[in-house]
C-alpha cells in the first residue's frame, strides 16, 4: 500500500514541474521514491511465482529515473510526474518483453507491458513467431479474461507490408506492428487502496502467456 503523501507528491509535481519547487520538496521526493521502491520490491517477490527469474532482483534495477532527458523530446519539463517500473528477466534494460507499472495520479495510472519498439532482428523474430503460430497467439489474446482486461494490442504499424509477407496473411494486422503492448488502467481509488499490489499482480498474471509468447519468439523466454 502506498502512503498518501507519495500520491500527493506526484499530483503536486504535475502542477509545479520546475527545479525550484522540486528542490524545495526534495525530501518529499526521497520519501516517495523509497515508498515506491517498497511497492516494487513487494511486486518482485510476488512475481517470483510467475517466473523464478525474478528471484533475487532488486527494485532499483526495475525503476526508471524521474528526471527527464529534455535534449531530444518536445516536452521540456525537467521531471516525469510519475513513477514507473519495468519487470522482466533482466530489469528495466532487458531487450525482451516484460511487465510495466505506471503510477500517475489524475486517472493516468496503469499496468501492462509487452514489447515496445524492439530492434529490427528482435522484431523480425517476433513476426516470424506470430506467423508460424498464429492460432496459438490468437488464442492467447482472445482468451476471455485477457480480452476483457486488454481489449486491444497496441503498437504503431508500418505503412507497407513487411518483407516476406502478403496482404492475405491471416495475421497481417499483427505482422505490421512495430510494438506489441497492452495496458489496463488503474483508478486513483485503486492506487490509494491496500489492494494495489493484488490488483497489479492480477494484471501481470493475466498477461503472462502474452509475455511468454513474445519472449519465446526472440529466444529470450527459455
Amino acid at each position: 500500500m502506498l502512503h498518501q503523501d507519495t500520491i500527493s507528491f506526484l499530483s503536486e509535481l504535475a502542477g509545479n514541474n520546475n527545479k525550484p519547487w522540486f528542490d524545495d520538496n526534495r525530501d518529499r521526493y526521497a520519501t516517495a521514491k523509497e515508498d515506491f521502491e517498497v511497492l516494487v520490491g513487494n511486486l518482485l517477490k510476488s512475481a517470483e511465482e510467475l517466473d523464478p527469474a525474478f528471484e533475487g532482483q532488486k527494485a532499483k534495477d526495475c525503476i526508471f529515473r524521474i528526471f527527464r532527458d529534455v535534449r531530444f523530446g518536445k516536452d521540456k519539463t525537467p521531471y516525469k510526474p510519475n513513477f514507473g517500473a519495468f519487470f522482466s528477466k533482466g530489469g528495466r534494460k532487458f531487450p525482451g518483453a516484460g511487465y510495466y507499472m505506471h503510477l500517475e495520479p489524475g486517472g493516468k495510472s496503469f499496468a501492462g507491458g509487452g514489447l515496445w519498439m524492439p530492434e529490427s532482428p528482435l522484431l523480425k523474430a517476433i513476426r516470424q513467431e506470430v506467423d508460424y503460430n498464429f492460432e496459438e497467439f490468437k488464442g492467447i489474446i482472445e482468451e476471455k479474461k485477457f480480452k476483457k482486461m486488454f481489449p486491444k494490442i497496441s503498437g504503431e504499424q508500418v505503412k507497407t507490408i513487411p518483407q516476406g509477407y502478403t496482404y492475405d496473411n491471416p495475421a497481417i494486422e499483427y505482422l505490421k506492428m512495430k510494438s506489441f503492448t497492452v495496458i489496463h488502467n488503474i483508478t486513483d481509488e485503486q492506487i490509494a487502496s491496500k489492494n494495489l499490489e493484488k490488483i497489479v499482480m492480477d494484471i501481470f498474471t493475466t498477461m503472462k502467456p502474452f509475455v511468454d509468447f513474445l519472449n519465446r519468439g526472440v529466444n529470450l523466454g527459455e
